[in-house]
């Protein structure tokens, strides 16, 4: 499990512009979100919180990053669809998530099975992690993000 102060792991994911990692931010404060699945409820509205905070994010030097186990021909319907102004990764064999332990036992009216622990990590410009939110609610959460950011 991560703490705060480790570095962050250095896994690679897909982006529609090339491979990318987390080490390829050093030097600028990075955001990963890690959510279930491209075009649900919760999902749709996370990216768009984060989205319209885009500019916010810049201003604090702080690039943002979601990372679900979609593939990036899904990611790219899904930020066409909401214009979306936020790299998406693509973590189809898991090991970002295993690295980030946000794969994790889920239950749904008493059916467990593996899913992607929708949590955020806010990683400073040395490539530590400041902040972790586990469990996140999405309500307001982007702005919550954006505070913390802006505080480093």
């Amino acid at each position: 499990m991560l703490n705060v102060g480790d570095a962050a792991p250095s896994t690679s994911f897909a982006t529609s512009s090339g491979p990318a990692s987390a080490a390829d931010y050093k030097g600028r404060k990075l955001v990963i979100y890690f959510y279930p699945k491209d075009d649900t409820s919760g999902c749709t509205k996370e990216a768009q919180e984060f989205t319209a905070l885009v500019g916010d994010f810049d201003a604090a030097d702080t690039a943002i990053v979601g990372i679900s186990k979609d593939t990036l021909a899904k990611h790219d319907k899904f930020t066409a669809k909401y214009d979306l102004k936020l790299t998406l990764g693509s973590d189809l064999e898991g090991a970002v998530c295993e690295a980030f332990g946000t794969w994790v036992e889920k239950s749904l009216y008493g059916r467990k099975y593996m899913g992607i622990e929708r949590a955020t990590f806010l990683i400073d410009a040395h490539g530590k992690i400041a902040r972790i939110w586990r469990k996140v609610k999405v309500a307001g959460h982007a702005a919550e993000v954006l505070e913390a950011a802006r505080t480093l």
